[in-house]
């Protein structure tokens, strides 16, 4: 078994977030109004890696909310107003937190969804945690086969070309070389050629996630999981979003390759996303100082290691 690896912050740790009393006492009135009673405590989201409000809260009646919040300028109110729109639709075979409503007040959209009693999975990973989410995406992904027809996603084969292809743009000299394992400069032709094949490969007509990861999945009380932060999603193959999520597995010393067998990936497909995640996530890690939260290059970085590690692992480079 590998060594295990973990993030310098735990994933339920990560954010820097607004609190409850933080909030305009106007907005803060306007939301006690839309609950139909006033806030009488509220916890603070710890994961995460945005600056914009995430809650949950309790009423003096005892009812239980997940708010989030943001000004409307702040591009998030924005990514809360899409997520509202995309868990709405959703199939009652995906289990995630459901819209209540929403609320353009005092010059924030708020967004208000079932409060899920629940935990962000630790690492490394305990296995029952990880089958049960595995399981969640997997019941997902079949439900999602055929996308609800109002919702416009943008198909994962653009993406790939267009944001997840920075060792193509390294390899042609037009974008410099991030901190990187040792092994890479000599193989830059390779990981190109891998993001240049990908596109091929991850073209589909299910919806994806879009953003499947650790801390994006919440454990309640019977040990069933929920996928969270419906903002992203893309059209594709669902194994996509099972490599992704599975990076942090692989940190975690679990076997990745054989938890991806039942998914049918192709090989070259874990390869390319490997290869595409890896790059893009470095690269972001070497882009300074960030304007979300602090702990994000950081994220980026071990995440990139680490998917480049698995791809290394599964081609024998070192």
């Amino acid at each position: 078994m590998r060594p295990v690896s973990l993030p310098e912050i735990a994933y339920g740790a990560t954010s820097v977030r607004p609190h409850w009393s933080d909030l305009p006492l106007p907005l803060r009135a306007a939301i006690d109004d839309r609950l139909g009673s006033p806030v009488a405590a509220a916890t603070t989201a710890g994961g995460g890696f945005t600056r914009a409000f995430a809650s949950v809260v309790e009423t003096a009646t005892g009812e239980r909310a997940f708010l989030k919040a943001a000004p409307l300028h702040d591009p998030n109110s924005d990514a809360y107003a899409r997520e509202a729109t995309i868990t709405s639709a959703l199939p009652i075979e995906v289990r995630a937190p459901r819209p209540r409503w929403t609320l353009v007040t005092e010059g924030y959209f708020v967004l208000c969804l079932d409060a899920i009693d629940g935990r962000i999975p630790a690492l490394p990973w305990k296995p029952e945690d990880l089958r049960a989410t595995l399981n969640a995406w997997h019941r997902s992904a079949t439900a999602l086969q055929n996308p609800p027809r109002d919702l416009r996603l943008p198909p994962l084969d653009h993406l790939v070309r267009t944001e997840l292809s920075h060792w193509s743009e390294i390899f042609a000299g037009r974008t410099p070389l991030p901190p990187s394992p040792p092994w890479v400069p000599a193989r830059l032709e390779t990981l190109a050629a891998l993001e240049q094949r990908l596109p091929d490969l991850v073209k589909g007509p299910g919806m994806l996630h879009g953003d499947l990861r650790i801390d994006n999945t919440l454990i309640d009380g019977y040990g069933q999981a929920w996928l969270c932060d419906w903002t992203w999603p893309a059209t594709g193959q669902p194994w996509f979003d099972t490599v992704t999520l599975l990076i942090t597995a692989y940190a975690s010393g679990l076997d990745t390759d054989r938890l991806l067998e039942p998914w049918n990936a192709p090989p070259e497909g874990i390869d390319g996303a490997l290869a595409a995640m890896g790059g893009y996530w470095l690269t972001r890690a070497a882009g300074g100082p960030s304007s979300a939260s602090p702990h994000s290059r950081q994220h980026q970085r071990f995440s990139g290691r680490q998917a480049l590690a698995w791809l290394a692992d599964r081609r024998g480079w070192s």
